[in-house]
């Protein structure tokens, strides 16, 4: 718009009512369209339009509360500005929504109202003629002076913001180019204003006017600048401030707004997220990353999608703890104390934290170790675990990863997807505020593997001390150091974790409590609940403690004054003492639980000890066998019958177990007549078949550990003799007679000990395991090492088991 071209527009305009603000001629603003009325005019006027005629629409001030607007056409502003639809944004589904971005060309006036439906036409006037101002005249009479005063302050406004960027050098060249008719409206849709005000540089049609409408506006923004520059501390990168640019554009076609408020908030956070950036210590490499980031940062518009990706980014680099890490509490005495108070038994566990220590003191910067506990449940690795971590006064986290089956759990997922963030190894961080925390893998034999990965793969790099310094996540991008982490993994058993993760860990296996250890843990409570809980762990002791601790509750609530000095559970009883005693009262002290009281909260005793009851007939031999749960002794029962000399095995056996069988068979028939097993003929099987039941048939069992009792059993079977009541015993058997090592012989004896048995045979190479057992275990059980079936035998029976001919001894040269 100039005095020399002027702009014409059509004497009929579509009208489009909008609360969104006030478009004023020169400036460019985008408008949601969400009105019947204004859809229409989109959809019949901008969309089906082939003519530059009929891009140009009238906008008109909605000024109505917009909470109480209603289907009825509000009553028109008297003006408004023609604009050119420059863009139409929007889409159908789920419901059609548009966004306009339109540029206002120049003021009209409503002369008459044309039709309301299905939108506004309306006949119009255009105001903006300007011929009557010229470059010429400008520094005449007070228009002239209006004017000057109003494009100085224009000048001085816009050198108070930051001339680097591109955006602000452009408008002030176009200060100097553009006709200063069209400055007020500019400016006045740049600076921060209100609708109200907005509306009145609108109506001011005369050009006179309209300077001194704007010229306030132009003033107050300048004088609120210069108070921000002097309350703000100043920066030496920040001496000027650039504020607000909204999207849209300067006349022609771009638009700022310098929106203090909104713009200074979002400015001191970038500046405030470049502080982070710069304090938070982080390695030269990723400190290159946050700063090229947040350099794409300061450029990128808050309407893009990639600007949150990007802040949520930088926020949580500046979150991880780079160079935070605690100090370790290397004093080990009072290690020692704390560990103790906090579990009982544990010894294994508890000197490997204290070895730990002590190699700390002597070097400073020594990597964490990699710990993995192996046990049965309810042993307490998982609370071992956290003491360790306030032994240390380090900060604890742990993850659990049963059943994870995505790789990206463990590294992260990469930014180019929606929704991506990083892993929990890198969440654990910044949770924990230190990059040296404990952290603790539970039930690291329980990881899955699906088609998003396999995530034990994925641990091999986080858990290996030559690998982990540069652990790097896939959402990050940039490596972190692991090193300082002391990583504490709990598992079950060993067997399902592979074999490449397990080689990164140090192995320490938890074996179950003894009865005593159980004893002390519940505070002389458990001799009591023998019948009840047979387990490696105390969980279950736990709940029947718990079990027993409610009922006592009851009765102090209730209020029952008990004649004896026990906890006896009977209604009959409890009725005759309160017609006794009228009132009721609380239980005289101390609550003493018996027998019956025991019987009566927890039920019948589910355990019994039937090891004698079992043993009555031949044919019976108590094993030891190993399980996750932890150790259990096992029956192995066998008939004859007449028959064909078959053998039978049930029990859900698995292969290995069926080949022990076959074992002790072929070496008892090549050792009949040395045993006096024939029984009249050369084979002790002929005309015989031969049944071998493994009782608790619902639980499969597999492994060699049982070859020496199948051998214990058969032997009973066939020589009518009874094996001693009180013996369990494991081993492999060769083909040859000789006893091999097996595992698990902690867990198997205190499962041994825990029924009551007096004598524990094993392979005499599995002597040196004994060590592991606690002393007192060790002197109630009488240890017979055997390496050979014939010792074996001897020890299984009363007064040994007699050979017919002396064989010379065999000795194992495996």
């Amino acid at each position: 718009m100039s005095s020399n071209s002027g702009i014409q527009i059509p004497s009929r305009l579509p009208l489009l009512c909008t609360h969104d603000g006030v478009l004023l001629p020169g400036s460019t603003m985008r408008i949601s369209v969400d009105t019947a009325r204004n859809m229409q005019l989109v959809k019949s006027r901008l969309l089906k339009g082939t003519s530059l005629k009929s891009t140009i629409i009238g906008v008109i001030p909605n000024t109505r509360d917009p909470e109480h607007d209603s289907d009825e056409l509000p009553s028109l502003h008297s003006i408004g500005t023609a604009g050119l639809a420059v863009q139409v944004v929007g889409s159908n589904w789920p419901k059609p929504h548009y966004t306009l971005l339109i540029t206002g060309l120049c003021r009209f006036r409503v002369t008459q109202l044309l039709r309301e439906r299905p939108f506004p036409v309306a006949e119009v006037g255009q105001l903006d003629k300007l011929e009557q101002y010229t470059e010429g005249d400008q520094a005449d009479g007070e228009l002239g002076e209006l004017s000057l005063r109003f494009h100085q302050a224009a000048v001085q406004l816009v050198g108070m913001l930051d001339m680097s960027v591109p955006v602000v050098a452009k408008l002030r060249r176009l200060l100097d180019s553009l006709p200063r008719e069209t400055l007020p409206d500019v400016l006045a849709s740049m600076i921060r204003t209100s609708n109200k005000e907005k509306l009145q540089v609108l109506d001011a049609v005369d050009l006179e006017e309209r300077f001194k409408k704007a010229l306030p506006l132009l003033t107050r923004q300048i004088e609120g600048l210069k108070l921000l520059q002097k309350t703000r501390k100043r920066r030496p990168d920040d001496d000027k401030r650039v504020l607000a640019i909204r999207k849209g554009g300067v006349f022609p076609g771009r638009q700022f707004s310098l929106d203090e408020e909104a713009e200074d908030e979002d400015g001191d956070d970038t500046a405030m997220l470049e502080k982070k950036v710069k304090a938070a210590a982080m390695p030269e490499a990723a400190l290159r990353v946050c700063l090229k980031e947040l350099k794409r940062l300061k450029k990128m518009p808050q309407s893009m999608p990639e600007y949150a990706l990007t802040r949520n980014y930088l926020e949580m680099m500046v979150e991880l703890p780079w160079s935070k890490s605690t100090t370790d509490c290397l004093d080990i005495r009072a290690a020692r104390v704390l560990l103790d108070n906090d579990h009982y038994a544990m010894e294994k566990l508890k000197r490997r934290v204290l070895e730990y220590l002590a190699v700390r003191q002597l070097k400073s910067t020594l990597k964490g170790p990699i710990l993995c506990f192996v046990g049965p449940p309810g042993v307490g690795k998982t609370s071992v675990g956290r003491s360790i971590a306030r032994t240390l006064g380090r900060e604890f986290h742990r993850i659990a990863l049963g059943g994870v089956c995505d790789q990206s759990d463990i590294r992260g997922h990469r930014r180019t997807y929606v929704g991506s963030m990083p892993g929990r190894i890198i969440n654990g961080l910044k949770t924990a505020g230190v990059n040296n925390p404990v952290f603790l893998f539970d039930e690291v034999d329980k990881l899955g593997k699906s088609l998003q990965g396999d995530p034990a793969a994925a641990l091999l790099e986080v858990l290996d001390p030559e690998q982990n310094h540069s652990f790097t996540d896939h959402y990050l991008n940039v490596p972190f150091d692991l090193s300082q982490v002391l990583f504490i993994a709990t598992a079950n058993t060993t067997a399902t974790i592979p074999p490449a993760l397990l080689d990164r860990m140090e192995v320490l296996q938890v074996s179950g409590y003894t009865q005593e250890e159980k004893v002390e843990i519940a505070h002389r409570l458990t001799w009591r609940t023998e019948g009840y809980t047979r387990e490696a762990g105390v969980r279950s002791l736990e709940r029947k403690i718990g079990a027993i601790c409610r009922a006592v509750a009851v009765k102090v609530a209730e209020g029952h004054k008990e004649g004896k000095a026990s906890l006896y559970l009977s209604d009959q009883n409890t009725e005759n003492k309160e017609e006794d005693s009228g009132i009721a009262s609380p239980p005289e002290m101390p609550i003493v639980i018996d027998h019956i009281a025991l019987k009566d909260i927890l039920g019948p005793p589910v355990f019994e000890m039937e090891v004698s009851e079992r043993l009555t007939l031949p044919g019976v031999a108590i094993g030891l066998a190993w399980t996750p749960m932890g150790g259990e002794i096992m029956f192995v029962e066998a008939s004859r019958m007449e028959g064909e000399g078959q053998l039978t095995l049930t029990g859900q056996l698995g292969d290995v177990m069926k080949e022990s069988a076959h074992l002790a068979i072929s070496w008892l028939r090549s050792n009949a007549k040395t045993y006096l097993l024939t029984n009249g003929s050369a084979d002790p099987l002929e005309g015989t078949d031969i049944h071998l039941h493994f009782p608790a048939g619902a639980v499969t069992k597999d492994g060699p550990s049982a070859g020496v009792t199948i051998v214990t059993c058969l032997a009973s079977l066939l020589s009518g003799r009874l094996v001693r009541s009180d013996v369990a015993m494991t081993g492999e058997i060769t083909l040859r007679g000789l006893v091999l090592p097996v595992g698990g012989i902690k867990d198997k004896v205190l499962a041994a000990h825990r029924a009551n048995l007096k004598r524990v045979i094993v392979p005499k190479r599995n002597e040196k395991d004994l060590e592991e057992i606690p002393a007192h275990v060790r002197a109630d059980l009488d240890f017979v090492f055997a390496s050979t079936l014939d010792e074996v035998l001897k020890a299984a029976f009363d007064g040994g088991f007699p050979a017919a001919v002396s064989h010379p001894q065999v000795v194992s040269k495996l």
